[in-house]
């Protein structure tokens, strides 16, 4: 049985050094054999974070840009580009830029992950298959969530509900939805939630991706979500409308999604490159109010979406640059504030994400990163690269401390 005791490890809310031990996969209060042998690692007093998790990302269509041409920025170009792009994608073409991205994140220090996958009758299954593959490929080091949804619409997309079926049946761990690309939006929503209940699934939605404050389906997300009493398993990504409403009524309608247990996923990256494209001076950001709704009791996480590609051209699957990011748009300065953002890749995420045993108390899974910062709130203020991590107590990657050569 393999055992490991951490030395010396500053713990993210203790000002004092710990020592851990790992047996079996999971962080134990002390050895089940005290006799027994163990590794031993000194971190010098170097901060020790659960994993980070990365709620909303689309592996399928990374790593395109030399394909598709970018003019005009828009969502709507993004959405063709990507289209075309697709036509000829095939499952090792997938798998293999999906991989690139995945051990990306892997040495940034990420251990979970939920990636949203194409399904319609133009790419069939291909792009399932593919992640199902990276899935069991990489799960030494990260576990992968499958969400399978419509980016081309589906009731206006004939084959595409089978399909769907045909994925979750096959393993697919939950349904996304687009409604924005369907001829009946609602009816899009409404169908979704009737699946997932059938399935016994979650949901996480692509929503109200504007600044018109017209057709908000928001609403009708919650509406379903108490329906169908589907409170903590449903997570609406994006939601860009949300960031043009006044405090009034977005604080109203944040107790509503905390009552309803509706989540919300900002995509900070995507939603400036391509938000406001109509705007110059008064340039609106356009990125989900986390702070305020984080405030009212909503569960919030933010996440990278796409990298490489025309929804966002760029991207080193980085989490604490997201974090970043959002500390920056949403004006949060404090340590307090730093530490909500990275709550925002980590706890919080958990929470949204269902994931059970996350942290670093005895029964835990022994999944963590290592930073070397004074404290949690430096993660994020100084966009601090993780210098080590590991999945079930086995060490997944390093990264020397860069040094000055004098």
């Amino acid at each position: 049985m393999t055992r490991l005791t951490l030395l010396n490890a500053r713990l993210p809310d203790s000002a004092a050094l710990h020592t851990l031990c790992i047996e079996a996969g999971r962080f134990v209060t002390q050895f089940s054999d005290p006799a027994a042998t163990s590794a031993f690692r000194d971190l010098g007093g170097k901060l020790v974070l659960p994993g980070l998790i990365e709620t909303h990302i689309h592996l399928d269509k990374a790593c395109i840009m030399p394909r598709c041409q970018l003019q005009e920025g828009t969502l709507a170009e993004a959405i063709s580009q990507t289209r075309n792009a697709k036509a000829h994608f095939d499952e090792q073409d997938i798998y293999q830029r999906g991989a690139q991205i995945i051990e990306k994140a892997i040495m940034q220090g990420t251990c979970w992950m939920r990636t949203h996958v194409e399904i319609d009758p133009q790419i069939g299954l291909t792009g399932f298959e593919a992640i199902k593959r990276l899935k069991a490929d990489y799960a030494w080091a990260l576990d992968l969530s499958i969400c399978v949804f419509p980016q081309e619409g589906m009731l206006n997309n004939p084959g595409t509900e089978e399909l769907l079926c045909r994925a979750l049946a096959q393993g697919a761990d939950l349904l996304g939805g687009c409604p924005y690309t369907d001829s009946d939006a609602r009816g899009q929503i409404e169908r979704l939630f009737t699946l997932a209940s059938q399935w016994d699934v979650d949901l996480d939605f692509h929503l109200d991706f504007d600044l018109q404050p017209e057709a908000r389906m928001i609403d009708c997300v919650i509406e379903q979500t108490r329906r169908w009493q589907m409170a903590g398993r449903v997570t609406v990504g994006h939601v860009t409308k949300l960031s043009i409403l006044d405090k009034t009524e977005l604080t109203k309608l944040a107790h509503a999604l905390a009552t309803a247990g509706v989540q919300v996923t900002a995509l900070p990256a995507t939603d400036l490159f391509l938000s406001a494209r109509d705007c110059f001076a008064l340039k609106p950001r356009g990125v989900a109010p986390l702070a305020t709704l984080d405030s009212c009791g909503v569960t919030c996480s933010l996440s990278s979406n796409n990298i490489g590609n025309p929804f966002t051209p760029f991207g080193d699957a980085s989490l604490v640059r997201q974090a970043n990011l959002l500390a920056n748009i949403s004006q949060l300065g404090t340590p307090a504030d730093m530490l909500r953002c990275l709550a925002w890749i980590s706890t919080a995420s958990a929470r949204l994400m269902r994931l059970k045993d996350y942290g670093l108390a005895p029964g835990c899974h022994a999944d963590f990163v290592v930073f070397d910062v004074a404290s949690a709130s430096d993660v994020v203020a100084e966009i601090a690269p993780p210098l080590m991590g590991f999945k079930a107590g086995r060490q997944t990657f390093e990264r020397p401390a860069a040094r000055l050569l004098t």
